[in-house]
């Protein structure tokens, strides 16, 4: 098995005085730090996705912004084993070279986090599966925000509980301790 670690979207408009504040984003970037810090022991592979809008009326990551920018505790290193990918759609996957990037590591698991739960690590975590990654998500390092549909609010910690139980089926759903002593 050789694994990846797969960090989506942590960008500074997720966090206070961005554009499109999460709830709790610190706290995800925490459990992040934590594992990121095994793959750099280790010196496994790590693929950090990094979202720029291209879309007319976007507004948050806008291309060459500080709020685009890869949150600096999480700076990529300009090592051999270390990647950011762009992407413009949720899916990571989806018009990028996230495939490539990893069939030429020869990776066949995935270890995935980062931001937003509902959106950008859903649709990846589901197209991994897809692809026929073993997939772990790292519930406690994601973040996500409050939903409202209607005249309902659905709070954020209700939206992540759901996404991280309907994942179950396509990842392995740890948190990032329970992950670490497992390794």
């Amino acid at each position: 098995m050789t694994e990846a670690l797969l960090i989506i979207d942590v960008q500074n408009d997720y966090f206070a005085g961005g554009k499109m504040q999460l709830e709790k984003p610190e706290v995800a970037l925490n459990q992040i730090e934590r594992v990121l810090n095994r793959f750099r022991k280790t010196e496994k592979t790590i693929v950090f996705i990094q979202h720029v809008a291209k879309i007319a009326n976007a507004t948050f990551f806008l291309e060459n912004t500080f709020g685009a920018a890869i949150h600096s505790a999480l700076t990529p290193k300009n090592h051999g084993n270390e990647f950011i990918v762009q992407k413009n759609f949720p899916n990571s996957f989806l018009q990028t070279r996230l495939q490539e990037v990893l069939k030429s590591n020869q990776i066949d698991s995935l270890v995935i986090c980062g931001m937003m739960t509902h959106m950008c690590v859903d649709s990846t975590t589901r197209q991994a599966a897809e692809l026929s990654y073993r997939c772990t998500l790292l519930g406690d390092a994601c973040a996500t925000k409050d939903l409202v549909i209607e005249d309902d609010t659905i709070q954020a910690d209700q939206v992540q509980t759901s996404f991280l139980a309907a994942l179950q089926s396509f990842a392995k759903v740890r948190t990032t301790s329970d992950y670490l002593q497992e390794q």
